[in-house]
């Protein structure tokens, strides 16, 4: 029995009466009906699914939605941005006087007064970003909206405002995507019930406790639903079990066409899986090492490195979501706004290569990067790590993944391909050649974008009409084990070629390197590679002497096709 229609609206209504009725008899109220309104229909949704399984009711349409949206901002902010510290997590295994003070003390300190949303909409645009995911409470509990279910929230602060709607209405002014980040996860609730503050072993919390604490997480969640319209995106972060769970159905209950990543697809953080992934999946990078603001001992990652980063996730199927962390007051670190600016410059003229593409048939060919728009027949051909490339000068490039046709046209993205400032002796046109090895391109740096002439940021060729040179094979990367030989110990690096594709005598390999730090990960060591090895049955292995005891190796499969090589998934092997 579909009782809903009555019960996605009734919370509006209510919602909408707040502003004007505000009294104590009338929130109880409130609370009460929202309460019921649980009890009637979460027992039945529930019993649609099974404990086993992710729950997953995303739209197959809007999953498509949202991934050729692309990219994405993140905005990590909180309360405790005022310390410069890591969002939330300082309160597990503090003292008790540490959690006192954080509960008690900062809230009335905390004044967002110049937390723009227009600018920072404004600037997600430029920089190409087609959606906002906001942290709504993260891990503390802290709501940054008007929130009747507790009062730890931002209108109990100097800002008395609910900034939260503020943040709505300009993404949605600005043709933004509006997502929600959530934490169903709530030290607060833990605190004030006398528990220990931790991340783990949630489930053996009394049975009393638990239901108020999925209770609390319902009617949260029915408030963001409820006050701010249709909302795009949900980002659940943490809980487990029946605590994240019953969010989600309330979610798409009340928002039937909402889409939740972290919950219910894979959010990979500070990383990017090692080859092209079918099913849905998002990236969430920092700028720097730290999700909220950081004033002291901060390193940034260069422009150039995050647009490298953003085009092998586009290029392997997956969407990013970069965060920023506004200061105290709210506004945009200076650093991060100047990063968006970078990234805006080369999104300007770049961008199409971007938004709703698709992966080719292998991600890329060395530093050469590949998105595709298969309804267009065209092909993004992203030309990454091209250093000092002088406005004027001609380079020379071969794609041995693609194949021309008659129909073939190839031009560089922003260029017009006649004319290069103040040279009128260059050649500007781009020409291509196909050869029994790939299309050979050649063409000239030619738009004036910086006064310095240097331009380091990838140059895009447009490939239009061209069509797959070979069938690339399918490898997998095995799960890695230690063994004893000899007396000596090994890592063993396992996998297997699960389609041969066209070459017969393909050969394979593993690369591995140390994993850095999970803050560094993106920027790691090169990767050492092995010798090319026997192939049993489709399976393949290497051994690794290990010197170290305490290490952990980042390891894939490769398999060397004559086109080019093709990569199977990261995986990792700790070592203590």
């Amino acid at each position: 029995m579909k009782i809903w229609p009555f019960i996605q609206l009734a919370p509006q209504l209510f919602f909408s009466t707040l502003t004007v009725l505000k009294t104590s008899i009338f929130l109880a109220m409130i609370k009460s009906f929202i309460t019921f309104l649980l009890l009637t229909f979460s027992v039945a949704l529930w019993a649609q699914t099974t404990n086993q399984e992710v729950l997953n009711m995303n739209k197959p349409e809007r999953v498509e939605w949202f991934r050729d949206l692309g990219f994405g901002m993140f905005i990590h902010f909180s309360f405790d941005s005022q310390l410069g510290i890591v969002i939330s997590h300082s309160m597990v295994g503090a003292s008790e006087d540490y959690q006192n003070r954080y509960i008690n003390e900062l809230p009335k300190t905390f004044n967002p007064k110049d937390f723009d949303a227009k600018k920072i909409a404004t600037l997600a645009k430029l920089a190409g970003m087609k959606y906002i995911v906001f942290t709504t409470k993260h891990h503390s509990g802290f709501c940054m909206w008007d929130t009747e279910t507790t009062d730890f929230n931002i209108t109990n602060t100097p800002y008395k405002k609910d900034l939260l709607e503020e943040f709505v209405e300009a993404t949605r002014e600005a043709g933004l995507a509006v997502g929600f980040y959530f934490s169903p996860e709530d030290f607060h609730f833990l605190h004030e019930n006398g528990l220990e503050i931790r991340r783990t072993n949630i489930n053996d919390i009394p049975q009393h406790l638990m239901n108020k604490y999925v209770e609390l997480n319902e009617l949260q969640t029915i408030e963001l639903m409820a006050k701010y319209g249709d909302i795009d995106i949900l980002f659940y972060d943490g809980g487990e079990g029946t605590l994240l769970e019953k969010c989600k159905l309330v979610a798409w209950e009340l928002h039937p066409d909402v889409v939740i990543t972290r919950g219910a697809m894979e959010t990979p953080e500070q990383t990017v899986p090692g080859t092209t992934v079918t099913d849905p999946w998002e990236a969430c990078l920092t700028m720097g090492t730290q999700w909220a603001y950081k004033p002291a001992n901060e390193t940034y990652k260069t422009g150039v490195q995050l647009m490298d980063i953003l085009v092998e996730t586009r290029a392997k199927g997956g969407n990013q979501l970069l965060n920023i962390g506004p200061k105290p007051n709210g506004a945009v670190a200076e650093e991060q706004e100047n990063l968006l600016r970078e990234i805006a410059a080369w999104n300007f003229v770049n961008g199409e290569a971007i938004e709703a593409t698709k992966p080719w048939i292998i991600p890329n060919e060395e530093n050469i990067w590949f998105t595709w728009k298969p309804e267009e027949k065209t092909l993004y051909a992203i030309l990454t790590k091209q250093a000092e490339w002088p406005r004027g000068e001609r380079r020379e490039f071969i794609l041995k993944s693609v194949k021309s046709t008659e129909n073939t046209n190839v031009e560089v993205l922003g260029q017009s391909g006649k004319r290069v400032e103040y040279m009128p002796e260059i050649n500007a046109t781009t020409f291509f050649k196909q050869e029994e090895n790939g299309i050979h391109i050649s063409c000239v740096r030619a738009q004036r974008l910086y006064n310095n002439q240097k331009w380091n940021y990838p140059l895009v060729l447009k490939i239009t009409n061209a069509e797959p040179a070979f069938v690339p094979p399918v490898v997998e990367t095995g799960e890695a084990e230690i063994i004893q030989s000899g007396g000596t110990s090994y890592v063993q690096f396992n996998g297997s070629i699960v389609e041969q594709g066209d070459e017969e005598n393909l050969k394979v390999c593993f690369q591995y390197r140390p994993l850095p730090e999970f803050t560094d990960a993106l920027i790691s060591n090169e990767w050492t590679e092995t010798k090319n090895l026997e192939i049993d049955d489709n399976f393949f292995m290497f051994r690794l002497p290990v010197k170290n005891k305490k290490i952990t190796y980042q390891y894939r499969t490769v398999a060397k096709h004559p086109n080019a090589n093709v990569y199977g998934k990261y995986k990792t092997i700790s070592i203590n």
